[in-house]
This record gives C-alpha cells, structure tokens and sequence, in this order.
C-alpha cells in the first residue's frame, strides 16, 4: 500500500513556484525563457507551496533520440510490486483518477510535462523544457520538447498538448484536479508553443498543468468515449508502452521503440505478478523474487533484510498524512465538536508503536505532515489538543453533543439511531487494518460501535469516491505545499454530493473563511504574506478538524540489488525511492540498470 513522507522541502516550500514528484538525476543547466511566447518576463509567481523565486527550468537529462534504444547486453525484466489486487484488468488510460488503471500508466506509458524532484527541490524539463509566466501571472507559456515521437513513430508536439487539456475541459470526470476552474483557453501557438490562459493569477495551479499526463491527438480523437475507453494497447511517449503480456495474474510491459532518451530505458521489461495482500507480496519481496515495491513491510530490518542480501528499504519520511475520513454530509460528523470527540479516542501512540513500527509518529492538529514543518504556526498547534489521546475528554464531547449512551453503552443520535458505522480499509493493507483494528476498539471505548470492513481496492476506492461510506482510513496528498494540503481538505469547490465522484476531498467538507484565504494564498507573491496567510488557513483546520490525521505516512521502498543496480537510497537520494507517487517513479524507470 502507499504512505508518502515528508522531506526535508522547508526552503523549497517558502521561495516558489509550484510542482510535486521527482525528477532525473542527471544536473541540469538552467534555460532562459523561451522569446518567441512574447509574454513579459515577471519575476516567476511565487507559488504558495513553494520557492518564491524558483530557479529557471533546467535541460533536460537526456537528449531526444531519432532511433529506438539499443538492446543492453544482459538487460533483465524487473519484476515490481506496486499495488494488490486480485486479478488485474485491463486499462491503461492516463486521464482517469490515479489509482484507476495499471501501473505505470500515468508516469511510464505516458509522461508530463514537467517533474519535481521531493529530494532535491528541483524541477526536471520532461514533455516541455521551458516556460514563462506573463507580468500578470494569468497566461503561461510552454516549450514542447523537440524530437520527441510517440511510440507508433509520430511525431509528438504542442498541439497534442492543447488537445489533452481541452479532453478535460470536455469531460469533467478527467478534471481530477479541477484545472478549468482556473483555466479559461488552452491552445498551440505553433507545434511547440502552448499558451495556458487563466482567469487570474494563479500560480499553484502550474503543478496541476505540468504534471497531466499527455495524450495523442491522433490516436484519441478518434475515440468513441473516451471516459469508457480502456486504452488496451497504448500509444504514448513513455520508456515503456508495449504491452507484452496481458493476463489475469501477470502483466508485462516493453520498452517504447522510440522512446526520445537516448539509450534509456536500461531495463528490458517491466513485470507485475498479481499479489491480493501485503502479506503475500512481502513473502515475495523476501523470498527475492521482487525487484521493486512500494509496501509496508513489519520489522523490516528482521523480516526483509537479513533474508537476503539483496535486499534493501528506504522509508523517507516525505509523503502525505494519513487521515481518518469521516463523511460530514451525515449526522453527527457534520458536528466540529463531534469529529474532535473522535478524534481524542485515538490512541495514536499505539497505533505508530503497533501498526507502523515506530517507522513515523502521530500526527499535531495542522494536518500537515513533516515536509510542512516551517510552515508550521505555533498559535495554531496550541490552539487545540484534539489529538491527544484522552478518552475522559472525548466522553465529555460526546455527552455534550447530545450523544447519549444506550443500556448497552453505544451512543444514539437525539432520533435514537444508534451510532454504529462500519470503518473501512483495503483488504490485504495490513499496516492499515491494524491500524483500523485498534481504533475501532478506541471508538467502542467512547460509545461508538465501529467494526472493521475489509473491502478489495477498486471497491473501496469506489465507496470514498463517491462518498458511499461513514468512516474510512484514506491517505492525504503527497504534495509537500500548504496550498494542496488545504484545498483538498477544505476548499468548498473540491466538495461533491454523495453519489458524484470526488477525486480529491472525500469527507466533502468545505469552509468559507478557507476558500477566501485559499484565494488569497493563490495570487500571494510575498513569502511574509504567504506565510501570514497559511498562519490563518491552519487555525481555520484547528477549529473545524474537517479530518482527522493520524500519522504522517512514510515514503515506502524496498528494491532487490541482485539483478539490478542504481537504485536510489540515503546515500543516493537522487529520487523518492517509492513507486506510489507519480511522476516520480520516472527517475527510477529511467535510471536503474540491469547489474
């Protein structure tokens, strides 16, 4: 399963423009911006998650190539394990919500536009190699990389670009990041040149822009339906894009034939048995059968590595909060004063000590992991304890509340409906069923009847999208910038009626006095001001607890060294290690060699 963990991006996160993911390792030269795009060269918009003058794009790694890579002598198939599920289906279409279709679709088949490296603070050129903000930060302009060819021999360039944002614009359930809210035109100036316009200045949306996987015109306009269209055999720009083998219980991808990085990918194929649980991937890992993975491993120092030579892990503290989602469109999670309730009878202490192996550590009430730490408001920490594990509190809230406890100590709504949820978790998480066990029996403690349901990935996934469930343990955002964090915790045009989707904002709670300092935040060019304003977006989280976090997750990854070398680790931190956040998994897909 996936946790993302915090790095060390406190000096990133003040000064700049935005973008989250990883990045080549290879140094890069800063560009100037491009001349021909005419837009007035500003002082680039400081993004309100991070550097405020950002360094100018760099060049790319690697040079385009005309010819498809040579075949390394010795080169391998890496077999990987990235996500669990019973049986695989076939989809590799980049424009749903991530987690829709197979690994690595989004960040591997088909690529971005740019990458930001976590572990270096910088942004890597990849479908797009500069670009430009006007004065008046609301038209961006980027430059499309030249001799890039998409994996049936045509030619990639702008216009592919412009045609994938406009698929958004088209169809609603590809917006996963609600760009057209701030886009108002996207088009080709020329087959290089594409213009962003905005209906004002909005700088954190450039992550959103730069990290869309693209798509081809050629082959996509043809298409039917596009939101039902599967994408069985693909045609995109990524280092892997041929579908050699496609089964209920194993796939397997090969290398793109015109992949523009010369000589990369070093590896032949990419392979992925289907694993149902944690349990049975790990055994894999262990036993050294798996290459790369991104689990949760228990005692991984006794469990994984002394098994074997081979094997390593690095769990970077960079990745996202996980939370317990509680659904406020439904009584009594509507109640601020309910859902801190709840959150006093976790025992967070025992859940980091117990189901994560000391590998993290609780959560404070900002709701921002580690990687947010200078952002951090010490008024806002001491303006609340609601994470802090106190039982007698928790009861006095609840009583409070008008939640009365029944003759067999369950508490009832003033209706007499008895509060009694199922929790959910994904089955085979095991890190996250333990995690799920032990509050259910915090909850039972306050009155609360909580039993764990186990559900399949695609089903679960499904209930929190679409806001068909109570209580459910979910993950938060991997991008390590006050803005995301908030937006999709509290922003009321991320929120969705149950029964609609919601690719982000699950507990579908939205905050007026949030929507105007996420506004605010937006246009901010100022570090004081930024600052000023995220001060005031985290008291507005401290009073409402519109989630509730637990710990923040860990950056899981676990790599084989026997039959491949390169990885990146602590002593070689040129990327996030884990698969589980694209499009960083690019700099491993595009680094690691065959040994």
């Amino acid at each position: 399963m996936k946790r993302p963990v915090p790095v060390v991006l406190a000096v990133v996160l003040i000064l700049g423009l935005l973008l989250s993911a990883c990045a080549p390792t290879t140094s890069s030269a800063a560009t100037q911006p491009v001349a021909s795009a005419e837009p007035t060269k500003a002082a680039e918009p400081v993004q309100p998650a991070e550097p405020a003058k950002p360094a100018e794009p760099t060049t790319a790694p690697v040079e385009p190539t005309a010819a498809p890579p040579a075949e390394a002598e010795g080169a391998g198939v890496m077999t990987i394990s990235k996500e669990q599920q019973s049986a695989w289906v076939r989809n590799f279409n980049p424009l749903l919500p991530n987690q829709s279709q197979r690994f690595p679709t989004r960040a591997g088949i088909y690529e971005p536009l740019y990458v930001y490296n976590v572990m270096t603070g910088e942004y890597v050129p990849w479908l797009s190699t500069e670009y430009q903000w006007s004065a008046d930060a609301t038209k961006l302009t980027m430059i499309t990389r030249e001799g890039v060819k998409w994996s049936d021999g045509e030619p990639f360039t702008a216009r592919d670009v412009a045609y994938t944002f406009n698929l958004l614009k088209e169809h609603k359930e590809f917006d996963t990041q609600a760009v057209w809210g701030f886009l108002t035109d996207v088009k080709a100036l020329d087959d290089k040149t594409v213009e962003f316009s905005l209906n004002r200045p909005y700088t954190p949306g450039f992550i959103d822009l730069a990290y869309q996987p693209i798509v081809p015109e050629h082959i996509w306009k043809d298409v039917a339906d596009p939101v039902k269209f599967t994408n069985e055999n693909p045609v995109a720009t990524g280092p892997f894009t041929e579908i050699n083998v496609f089964q209920n219980q194993v796939y397997e991808l090969g290398r793109n034939p015109n992949y523009w990085q010369a000589g990369k990918p070093y590896i032949k194929a990419l392979r992925f048995p289907a694993y149902t649980s944690n349990d049975q991937a790990n055994l894999a890992l262990v036993n050294g059968e798996v290459d790369w993975a991104g689990n949760f491993i228990p005692d991984a120092d006794n469990t994984y590595v002394a098994k074997n030579a081979g094997n390593h892990y690095w769990f970077p503290a960079v990745g996202g909060v996980v939370f317990l989602y509680l659904n406020t469109q439904k009584a009594p999670f509507d109640q601020a004063d309910v859902r801190k309730a709840i959150s006093q009878a976790i025992n967070r202490e025992q859940i980091v000590k117990v189901a994560m192996y000391d590998y993290t550590h609780p959560s404070d009430v900002t709701g921002m992991s580690d990687s947010g730490n200078m952002w951090k408001d010490q008024a806002a920490l001491d303006a609340g304890d609601w994470t802090k594990f106190d039982v007698a509190k928790a009861n006095e809230m609840l009583d409070a509340a008008g939640l009365k406890k029944g003759a067999d100590g369950i508490r009832t709504l003033p209706d007499g409906t008895p509060l009694r949820y199922d929790l959910l978790v994904v089955t085979g998480w095991s890190d996250w069923v333990t995690t799920v066990e032990i509050m259910s029996r915090n909850l039972k403690e306050v009155g609360i009847d909580a039993p764990v349901k186990t559900m399949e990935f695609s089903a679960w996934f499904d209930a929190v999208k679409q806001g068909n469930y109570d209580m459910s343990i979910g993950w938060s955002t991997n991008i390590p910038m006050p803005f995301n964090v908030y937006r999709e915790l509290m922003a009321t045009e991320t929120v969705k009626d149950i029964g609609t989707e919601a690719a982000v904002n699950w507990h579908r709670y939205g905050n007026a006095d949030a929507d105007q300092l996420l506004d605010e935040l937006a246009a901010a060019t100022d570090p004081a001001k930024q600052k000023e304003i995220v001060n005031q977006l985290q008291r507005v989280f401290v009073e409402n607890a519109p989630a509730i976090p637990l710990f923040p997750g860990p950056s899981w990854g676990e790599y084989n060294d026997n039959r491949f070398v390169d990885w990146p680790n602590q002593d070689n931190p040129y990327a996030k290690l884990t698969p589980n956040d694209p499009p960083g998994e690019l700099l491993v897909l595009t680094t690691v060699k065959p040994k």
